[in-house]
């Protein structure tokens, strides 16, 4: 089994999700509306602008979303296209 492991992460890498993409699936997973995300993110108004796009992440809403949700910083950092 290690064999194999080893064998997809070097031949078939996996990239981090798209930071607004894994905020939506613990989203979904866990079953949490926009304004579940305030405590982390801000004002309603800002989780929106976050979730739409409009508005990048900051340090401080990644530190949060990471630490409250679980999200792996990596894919928060990731930047988005």
């Amino acid at each position: 089994m290690t064999l194999v492991e080893a064998y997809e992460r070097i031949h078939f890498p996996m990239d981090l999700p798209d930071p607004i993409e894994a905020i939506k699936f613990v989203m979904e997973q866990r079953g949490l509306s926009p304004k579940d995300l305030v405590p982390a993110i801000g004002r309603m108004n800002r989780v929106y602008e976050v979730l739409n796009r409009t508005r990048p992440l900051t340090l401080a809403m990644i530190r949060n979303l990471h630490e409250t949700f679980g999200i792996p910083a990596e894919s928060l950092i990731k930047q988005t296209a």
